[in-house]
């Protein structure tokens, strides 16, 4: 199993033509992942930083998939994983399944992943709750769900949810050493879709 580089993880996302809101969030998710995982591995951790930039890239592929693909039956995340694992990366797998916020609600489930996950894993989930279009705080990420769909917990549940949301956001920026309004964004993925874009028309050319 090899992780896609950076151009190759653009080219995946990029052969489901996702709706422009889409690929605005993954991008801000990818190039915030990056950001800390380069933090992390500033600081002497191991990280594998292509698997967090590729993971988080792709993270949601499940909301782009055609209506016929048996991933969409899947909850989300889990979609995204599946279709991954298909298509020969099932090393990203548990990243991409374990970062929707819902994961967070079943309690048993959330402090399993609390002591089991990855420090890659982590970071996706982390990046994921800082970034809608655009890199944001995580109460602001937090309003915008509740906007959205207000009717998704009780008071206590999205209390808990936000509880755990926060000690994750404690873990990841302890061990990147940064404050949470320090946290920035690591451009990459323009060039890296560039450069997709760029590879398949060279492809379609050489077909003709």
């Amino acid at each position: 199993m090899t992780v896609p580089g950076r151009t190759d993880a653009a080219g995946l996302l990029l052969s489901l033509d996702p709706p422009p809101w889409l690929l605005r969030h993954a991008r801000a998710v990818a190039e915030i992942a990056a950001f800390l995982a380069r933090r992390i591995a500033a600081a002497g951790t191991p990280i594998d930083r292509g698997l967090v930039e590729a993971a988080a890239l792709l993270h949601d592929v499940d909301k782009a998939l055609p209506r016929d693909d048996p991933a969409r039956r899947l909850p989300h995340g889990e979609g995204s994983a599946a279709w991954l694992t298909r298509h020969g990366h099932p090393e990203l797998a548990r990243a991409v399944a374990n970062h929707p916020v819902t994961c967070l609600l079943d309690g048993e489930r959330s402090r399993h992943w609390a002591a089991s996950a990855s420090r890659e894993e982590r970071i996706v989930a982390y990046a994921d709750k800082r970034a809608g279009q655009r890199l944001e705080s995580m109460d602001d990420r937090f309003a915008s769900w509740d906007t959205r769909y207000p009717d998704t917990w009780t008071p206590a549940e999205r209390a808990a949810v936000r509880r755990r949301a926060g000690r994750l956001e404690a873990n990841v920026c302890r061990a990147a050493g940064v404050d949470p309004a320090g946290v920035r964004r690591l451009g990459w993925t323009g060039r890296a879709l560039r450069a997709a874009r760029q590879r398949t028309l060279v492809h379609a050319e050489g077909a003709a």
